[in-house]
């Protein structure tokens, strides 16, 4: 059978930067890099108003997915990926409509889910050397994707990177919670759900427009950093509230000793410690609850994961039944 892949491009009002894209994509020689596979070329346009889904139309693109409202680019992604399985989809590529990425580096993507080396393959771009990111930019990039490689257990070097090739069944294994970008989710969930997490070096192109996701740094630092955070508490419950917990258990520990030393060597009335009883109190109180939290957060994911495996079985049977009719 021929293995089909399908290049997504999540855009909002990208009518000006698409030609460029789709013209890049349309160079490579696909036939000779990636020889006995169909290429695909599919669009989701999220609610733009320049007509980006007209001027795809017009450039030849295959498939065009229109959201009648702008829903932001993880829902983007989630609409391409169920279109694409729809479709018979064996491999769905993420490029950007700003021609960020270097389409040159589509094969490259593409080659390690082909020989099944791995399910999630994510571009890296060159951090250190990218001239178009300040110190201050290439610091955030760096720092950000170390967390995240704690966070997901994966050894992803470019954490932001939305060049990514996926393999169907991990498609149909992940599941998308964040409204602000999907990058990040999906590397913890796979890193975390057995997912194979590979990594390839790419190229990258010069900046045609600002970035739409956000406005400024301390409003990437906001969002990327609130997206770890829910996840890690999503994925991670169990070792995120008891790393809670141990600063007050510590604090505890210190002002109780203190009290009980303070009151059996020197003599101290214990009427002189009620503050530091109370404080004890509520430490221990705190601890005790963000323990019985991580208690619960454990069960609360072991259900998760099973709701998640139905829903796969689910999606194992939609799109294997559709794809199994004639196509019309």
């Amino acid at each position: 059978n021929i293995m089909k892949v399908f290049i997504q491009i999540p855009c909002f009002n990208e009518a000006e930067t698409l030609p460029v894209t789709v013209k890049a994509i349309k160079d490579v020689d696909f036939t000779t890099e990636l020889p006995g596979v169909q290429v695909e070329l599919m669009v989701v346009d999220d609610g733009s108003s320049d007509n980006t889904a007209e001027k795809a139309k017009e450039l030849g693109v295959d498939h065009v997915v229109i959201h009648s409202c702008n829903r932001g680019l993880a829902a983007a992604f989630r609409s391409g990926v169920s279109y694409a399985l729809d479709h018979g989809a064996d491999v769905i590529v993420n490029t950007d409509g700003d021609n960020q990425y270097c389409a040159m580096d589509i094969p490259a993507l593409v080659r390690p889910v082909l020989e099944g080396k791995g399910d999630l393959v994510v571009g890296c771009r060159p951090i250190i050397e990218h001239k178009e990111f300040s110190p201050l930019k290439k610091m955030l990039q760096l720092l950000g994707s170390w967390t995240l490689r704690k966070i997901s257990k994966t050894t992803v070097r470019d954490a932001a990177s939305g060049f990514r090739a996926f393999s169907r069944e991990t498609c149909m294994r992940i599941f998308i919670h964040s409204k602000f970008s999907y990058c990040m989710e999906t590397l913890i969930q796979a890193g975390n759900s057995g997912i194979r997490v590979a990594s390839v070096d790419i190229r990258v192109n010069r900046t045609l427009r600002p970035s739409r996701l956000f406005k400024s740094i301390p409003q990437y630092i906001c969002k990327s950093g609130g997206t770890m955070l829910s996840m890690f508490i999503l994925y991670r419950p169990g070792r995120f509230f008891l790393l809670s917990s141990l600063p007050f258990w510590l604090f505890s520990l210190i002002i109780g000793f203190r009290a009980m030393y303070l009151s059996f060597s020197c003599g101290t009335p214990l009427k002189q410690f009620i503050p530091s009883y109370f404080l004890l109190m509520v430490s221990t109180t705190v601890a005790v609850m963000l323990s019985a939290l991580s208690l619960i957060g454990e069960l609360l994911k072991a259900q998760r994961k099973i709701s998640e495996e139905q829903l796969y079985l689910q999606r194992q049977l939609r799109f294997n039944r559709e794809n199994s009719e004639p196509q019309k």
